[in-house]
């Protein structure tokens, strides 16, 4: 008898340590939860958060045709000019490139972002245009931003916009597609944040810089795996220092490698296009 009252005992126990186990899994996971962007219980939001971080992967992802990877940033030109003489100087390069390109074009990327509409991304476009001095810079930016927008309304095809801003594109000085301001825009239509949308317009410029390093045999894939992971560090205090800026606020910090940039077009043997 007591044997079978000790057995009753143990399985209660048993159960309730089971019960309790659940529902600390349930508290813990609704507290986790909490801290994401969204609550994870809600089918229907999860479900659309699901779907615009696949489109932010996209956006970020190597493979998508921008044209990104043919061009270097000035790093040939500086290269040439023995700006860079070596791998031990590129990091500096690197982080001075990502400095430049937060102070510079970061306000755009943050009020095409702000306003995702047609009217303020022309506006921003012509205002980026006449403040890009640098004419290699320039055609660079209007190429990247072209080959983006074409990208943008082939894939997402359920924002009407990126068709009318397509068709705006092809009416000759009413547009000229800038990278910075139209990344911001297919951004803000595509439901990302401002914080994501700046952080993202760096990291694809710092991913494209080093990977042409490799092309130009600085350094190897491996070395800029592990550069661009100590720069990620750097790049998050200089994207916090320069967010969130209108453009009235929008400045060079490094003229020397925007000189060298200016060079590219006199270079006796180019890989990229700038």
């Amino acid at each position: 008898m007591s044997h079978v009252t000790g057995t009753v005992a143990t399985n209660a126990t048993y159960v309730e340590e089971n019960q309790t186990n659940a529902t600390y899994m349930e508290e813990n996971q609704c507290h986790h939860s909490d801290q994401l962007p969204v609550d994870m219980c809600d089918v229907q939001t999860s479900t659309k958060h699901i779907f615009s971080r696949w489109s932010l992967w996209q956006i970020l992802d190597s493979i998508l045709p921008t044209g990104g990877f043919a061009h270097s940033y000035g790093l040939e030109a500086a290269v040439q000019a023995r700006v860079v003489p070596n791998a031990e100087s590129l990091e500096a390069f690197a982080v001075n490139t990502v400095e430049n390109t937060a102070s510079l074009l970061l306000p755009f990327v943050y009020e095409a972002n702000k306003h995702p509409n047609i009217e303020n991304w022309i506006k921003l476009d012509l205002i980026l245009h006449a403040t890009l001095s640098n004419g290699v810079a320039r055609k660079a930016s209007i190429a990247q931003g072209s080959a983006l927008l074409r990208v943008a309304s082939t894939v997402f095809t359920e924002i009407s916009d990126f068709k009318q801003m397509r068709t705006c594109a092809r009416k000759p000085v009413m547009v000229h597609v800038h990278h910075a301001s139209v990344f911001g825009v297919i951004c803000g239509l595509l439901g990302f944040d401002s914080f994501t949308t700046q952080q993202a317009y760096l990291f694809v410029m710092l991913r494209d810089l080093l990977s042409a390093s490799t092309r130009l045999n600085l350094i190897g894939p491996l070395e800029a795996a592990s550069t661009q992971h100590r720069i990620s560090k750097v790049a998050e205090k200089i994207l916090k220092r320069h967010m969130d800026r209108p453009i009235e606020e929008a400045y060079q910090t490094a003229p020397v490698l925007d000189t060298a940039q200016g060079c590219h077009d006199y270079l006796f043997s180019r890989l990229f296009c700038s």
